[in-house]
């Protein structure tokens, strides 16, 4: 071999070595199988964890024959195996399963997937109903597993920023807070939403609802107000709102089910007494609006804009789950935060009083 193609073959023999070194000094990745593909979220779901190096998607279950289909075709899934659901949840290689069902299927699955020994990521709202809820945290205690909500706000930077403002005391007395969710359903979607007292309440603002509670914990009055407003011919509550009270606050949360362009109306609120955080849109191109009486923290004296860089919020939850999966720790909701604020929603959308 002449010295020039000896060199070459020494280096690259030496890369492959040293990446093959560091392939097997890495940490195994995460495996999680995927049960039921009919949820809302499941595209950003997917998005997440296949972009992440934490996790391997090895399985998917779809028990309904026209919906497997249809996720077959679609390139998310492509070279990603189906599977019956004794194959899923009897597969021990996994770590975790994601939930990705009908409201009604969700508590159900759960305990499948929790009897089967598995973390559980569940998708929102977990039931119509409380007992059904607790039984199921209970069991996830028990069992030392992982239970994590899929409300997708937990980690948004303008309303952390925003909380974490409130609780250093820079923003004086925070006493309302004011979080709307619009949509725009198709008739589907509202037929599914129609099954619930809540109706649109219930599907979406569960969202803010996790994050009111985050704030201010568990409110003393919930007074829901569930309206049927449009012209769609149906019975869905599409007009609804509800407001938490607290001692020295109060939080009003609403959503409409039938509004053009509803994604750039979604926003988040906060008002003190030395100031306040205005985020709309809360998803996509954000701009969060910051008003101070004075500075202080990082924030300038008057009106400031600040610009929000665009994230995925599944991103963060999955590597919230992939850190205590691997340290043991437990996730940052802890299992009565998962409960006080399925409470909070079910009385904010009528179920429970």
């Amino acid at each position: 071999m002449d010295p020039v193609n000896r060199r070459t073959f020494l280096q690259v023999a030496g890369s492959a070595a040293a990446t093959a070194s560091a392939a097997s000094a890495a940490p195994d990745r995460i495996r999680v199988g995927i049960f039921g593909t009919q949820h809302g979220h499941l595209r950003s779901k997917m998005r997440a964890l296949l972009a992440s190096s934490d996790y391997h998607v090895v399985a998917v279950h779809e028990p309904d024959e026209a919906a497997r289909k249809q996720r077959q075709a679609e390139e998310r899934f492509a070279g990603v195996k189906f599977v019956g659901e004794d194959e899923l949840l009897g597969d021990d290689s996994l770590d975790m399963i994601v939930v990705e069902c009908r409201i009604w299927q969700a508590t159900s699955w759960g305990n499948k997937v929790l009897d089967a020994g598995r973390h559980l990521h569940l998708e929102k709202p977990p039931s119509p109903d409380m007992e059904p809820f607790r039984q199921l945290v209970d069991k996830a205690k028990r069992k030392k597993r992982l239970l994590q909500l899929g409300y997708n706000y937990r980690h948004h930077k303008g309303i952390l920023a925003a909380i974490e403002a409130a609780r250093e005391g820079w923003l004086g007395d925070t006493y309302f807070l004011r979080a709307t969710m619009n949509s725009d359903r198709s008739p589907e979607g509202r037929a599914i939403e129609a099954r619930y007292p809540g109706g649109a309440l219930f599907e979406l603002c569960g969202h803010m609802i996790d994050r009111v509670v985050e704030l201010w914990g568990r409110p003393t009055k919930v007074t829901p107000f569930l309206r049927h407003d449009t012209s769609e011919p149906d019975n869905l509550n599409d007009n609804t709102l509800a407001v938490l009270e607290y001692d020295k606050s109060m939080a009003l949360v609403s959503t409409a089910a039938k509004m053009a362009n509803s994604g750039a109306h979604r926003s988040f609120e906060l008002i003190g007494t030395d100031g306040s955080f205005f985020i709309q849109p809360i998803s996509g191109d954000r701009t969060m609006r910051v008003n101070m009486r004075e500075a202080r923290g990082p924030y300038k004296k008057g009106w400031q804009e600040i610009r929000l860089a665009p994230h995925m919020n599944d991103k963060y939850e999955f590597e919230d789950f992939a850190r205590a999966i691997r340290t043991g720790e437990p996730l940052k909701h802890s299992y009565d935060h998962e409960l006080l604020v399925h409470e909070t929603l079910l009385r904010a959308s009528g179920h429970i009083t």
